[in-house]
């Protein structure tokens, strides 16, 4: 017997970080959690699993409309009479939630309610599933302290929204421990929240499956779920399916020494051509970082947008460039001829004031303010961004402010 363990699905969620994107991309990632799920049943289908287990987060939030529960139901039916056993998370809890929970769900899925845990019982598949949603988004007590004993002689399977011990990108839901998880003598717990696939243990087997599809650049590499192989009544062996449609990534590039563009282009080339070979033939969308001492800097702080559209031409097939980053610094100790030095002095005041400013920490502070208040009204998923976030602390204002005179200095003819 086989069965599929997944999670974090976040149907229709929106992709973030494209207000950019050429239309081309835009259509590509537009219905991609949609079509991963769709290429999860069809997983399902082929290995012929006897059931699915969804540990949360099937939803990214309440519905816009109910498209979202109609392409569900329909995918539900593909698997006919193949049970499906889903939890609610903390995406949709039934506090976040209302269109879902008036819909009419297939007669062959259980969603498991929140007042308590709730143990079905499989007699004919030899199976007891334990679980229990998400009454509220914050949980923050062990909700697996709660869960049953198991069910002798039945194949028993924990089924449980959490953050475990960890955090890394994700806020704290229902902590616990895989100690605690492994005192309740179950056969396999079923995990999810955690969007990179982990194995905390493996007797018993304790599984995050990672989510189904990458939605933005935080969430890089393959994506898939869970297929648990069982013989003789106990989990025999695991293994990751990717059913991802597109892959997210992000690669940091040495420029130290090049002194030409067109170095530097045949480096990134190379690069993307790397990443379009590592990703199974499915599409890329490739944030580049590119850093090191390099004569290119200022030409590349001046004219970001020309470099990272000389990047997008070279992109092999199936690779877009999502984002450019630049992290490089001008070589120390560079020379200055007679003219820059000239115009360095007809500018010193003004250069001097990028280098001076931050000093101040009433300035500092309100410039901090003032870009903290900006970054509030982004949408959510770009106040999450880390590279964001840190545009308003000491170091991310110096970095601006670096930049800032370096644009200055190039168009004033100084280095």
């Amino acid at each position: 017997m086989k069965f599929l363990h997944a999670a974090d699905i976040h149907l229709d969620s929106p992709m973030a970080g494209l207000a950019r994107a050429d239309a081309a991309t835009a259509a590509l990632v537009r219905d991609a959690t949609r079509r991963a799920f769709r290429a999860m049943m069809q997983l399902a289908i082929d290995e012929d699993v006897a059931f699915v287990v969804i540990a949360g987060d099937l939803y990214d939030g309440d519905w816009h409309d109910y498209s979202t529960g109609v392409f569900f139901a329909r995918e539900m039916e593909r698997l006919g009479e193949r049970p499906v056993f889903v939890v609610l998370g903390n995406h949709d809890a039934v506090s976040r939630i209302t269109k879902g929970l008036r819909f009419t769900l297939p007669r062959n899925v259980h969603l498991f309610g929140t007042r308590g845990c709730e143990t079905i019982r499989h007699e004919l598949l030899g199976i007891a599933v334990h679980g229990r949603s998400f009454a509220d988004r914050h949980v923050p007590e062990d909700m697996s302290a709660g869960y049953g004993p198991p069910v002798p002689g039945l194949l028993n399977i924990g089924v449980l929204h959490t953050s475990a011990t960890g955090t890394g990108d994700h806020e704290v839901y229902a902590p616990c421990t895989p100690d605690a998880l492994a005192r309740r003598e179950y056969d396999y717990w079923a995990l999810g929240h955690i969007h990179a696939r982990a194995v905390l243990r493996e007797s018993p087997h304790i599984v995050f499956p990672g989510n189904l599809q990458g939605r933005h650049v935080r969430e890089t590499g393959a994506k898939g779920c869970t297929l648990v192989h069982v013989e003789d009544g106990r989990i025999a062996r695991i293994e990751h399916r990717s059913v991802d449609v597109l892959r997210w990534a992000v690669s940091e590039i040495d420029a130290s020494g090049l002194a030409t563009e067109e170095a530097l282009f045949a480096r990134v080339r190379d690069v993307m051509h790397d990443l379009g070979a590592a990703a199974d033939g499915r599409p890329v969308l490739a944030r580049l970082v590119l850093g090191g001492e390099t004569a290119l800097h200022n030409p590349l702080i001046v004219e970001p947008d020309r470099i990272e559209a000389e990047l997008q031409r070279l992109a092999p097939d199936g690779v877009s460039l999502h984002a450019l980053r630049l992290r490089t610094t001008p070589p120390r100790g560079a020379g200055r001829s007679a003219g820059a030095a000239l115009a360095e002095d007809a500018v010193a005041s003004l250069l001097a004031s990028f280098d001076d400013a931050l000093d101040d920490p009433d300035l500092a502070h309100e410039l901090g303010a003032e870009l903290a208040a900006a970054i509030g009204k982004l949408p959510p998923a770009l106040q999450e961004d880390a590279e964001v976030a840190a545009m308003a602390r000491p170091d991310g204002l110096r970095r601006l402010a670096a930049e800032a005179r370096a644009v200055i200095g190039h168009r004033l003819g100084t280095p």
